[in-house]
């Protein structure tokens, strides 16, 4: 009897394949394809599978300098497939822009989460997801999105917002100028066109190497790092280990490399956008700065080494330091790139542990932020141990989704986000590896 079942099971979907009514192979319909337009000119996208589970995901991109500004709806092809796979909807936009949209981008997603809803009917929950600057974004939708969404997952996000992410940037070039460009006129700040900002970023650049060449100049670049945050484990390589200092150095110093003419060009955009520079380091006392960094104990070595003085250099940094903000762009910048961590829904942020261009101390200013604004009980923060700005495999961020859903249909975190049930959720998506760790940020200094 089991073999005549199984014989007239395969009939019946062998006719349905015929009439259309059923698919001949295991393969799962495509997914549908919407496309629109905001009144302010934003575009959007969105995938919708055949078999939608409810749950809309609206994702918000990454900064894009342009000048090309096509609308993202996923992190990667990745993750787009498994997301799509488990029933999940796609969607996101352009921003009414190119470069540092923040004005505009966190209403353009929520317009566009409505765009959506007229087309494929309201979802039964909508969770926000973004990366790095698209993560400030998610962040700015966990503050004000209550009404159309029900959950966020921010990942190596500049949570820490654009005011603080620019102070710690500017001490780090100030650092650059006085101790590697000495006695030399460098801008750093107000620049007028992107030939200013690529003549900074040249000089920055060789004096950094060059100072690769001398104990001397390798101290000073352990302390211009330590400013920088920048991690000493870089992608393709070996992490150093903790006692290795000199390793850990010349690691900072690649990440820093890496991403300094990124960092002074954004720096750029952000100035034209803002009307002027919403940074200053007049005032700062650059002790501390290194004190709270957690890297005194590396940098003073380095100098030991060297027979540098420590002391002088800081003293130099404090003294010179001497840019203020401009007004306008300041209060600009407050107004649309900040966050106040008042969460109106469940939150979880992901970070890698050793992130060169967004450091993963933003979450420790995030948290702090989140804590004071009594909304601990919505937030979560998971950490995975690897190298790189936004390596997340899909099989993370998959992970990352299905735990905040979790926790929007249960009411409760428990302990869905301990390194250990992440990890095992993670691996048993059949997506590939994951690294989940139990993580605690340094602090992070670009709040003054």
């Amino acid at each position: 009897m089991r073999i005549i079942r199984r014989l007239l099971a395969t009939t019946l979907i062998a006719s349905l394949a015929v009439l259309g009514l059923a698919p001949v192979t295991a393969q799962a319909a495509p997914p549908t394809r919407y496309a629109g337009a905001l009144r302010n000119g934003a575009t959007w996208i969105a995938d919708v599978p055949a078999a939608w589970n409810g749950t809309l995901l609206i994702y918000s991109h990454g900064y894009n300098p342009g000048p090309a500004n096509p609308p993202v709806n996923s992190p990667d092809p990745g993750t787009a497939e498994a997301l799509l796979a488990r029933g999940y909807a796609l969607a996101g936009s352009s921003y009414s822009r190119a470069g540092w949209a923040a004005a505009t981008a966190a209403q353009d997603q929520l317009d566009t989460v409505r765009a959506v809803a007229a087309l494929i009917g309201q979802p039964r929950r909508a969770i926000a997801l973004g990366t790095s600057f698209g993560g400030l974004i998610t962040g700015q939708l966990a503050e004000r999105g209550g009404r159309l969404l029900d959950g966020a997952v921010a990942t190596c996000g500049l949570v820490g917002g654009g005011i603080d992410l620019h102070n710690y940037q500017l001490d780090g070039s100030h650092a650059i100028a006085q101790l590697l460009l000495t006695g030399q006129p460098v801008k750093l700040v107000r620049f007028t066109d992107p030939a200013e900002v690529g003549a900074t970023a040249s000089r920055m650049t060789a004096a950094l190497d060059q100072a690769q060449a001398s104990p001397e100049g390798r101290a000073r670049t352990a302390l211009i790092t330590a400013l920088f945050q920048e991690p000493a484990w870089v992608s393709g390589q070996q992490q150093p280990a903790p006692g290795d200092v000199e390793a850990r150095v010349a690691g900072q110093y690649q990440n820093l490399r890496a991403i300094l003419p990124f960092v002074l060009f954004g720096r750029f955009d952000v100035e034209q956008t803002a009307g002027g520079n919403p940074s200053w380091n007049k005032g700062v006392s650059y002790w501390r700065q290194l004190v709270e960094s957690g890297h005194l104990a590396q940098v003073a070595r380095m100098y030991q080494l060297a027979g540098a003085d420590l002391r002088a250099d800081l003293d130099l940094l404090t003294r010179t330091a001497d840019v203020t903000a401009d007004r306008d762009a300041y209060r600009w910048m407050a107004r649309t790139s900040t966050l106040s961590g008042r969460l109106d829904m469940p939150v979880l942020t992901l970070h890698t542990t050793d992130d060169g261009l967004v450091p993963v101390q933003h979450e420790q200013e995030y948290a702090e932020d989140v804590r004071a604004s009594g909304s601990a009980a919505l937030f979560r923060q998971a950490y995975v141990q690897r190298p790189g700005h936004c390596a997340f495999t899909p099989a993370e961020l998959v992970a990352a989704v299905l735990t905040v859903e979790r926790r929007i249909a249960t009411g409760r975190w428990g302990d869905s986000t301990e390194p250990r049930r992440m990890q095992h959720l993670a691996e048993s998506l059949g997506l590939g590896t994951a690294a989940f760790v139990r993580f605690h940020p340094l602090e992070f200094i670009g709040d003054r």
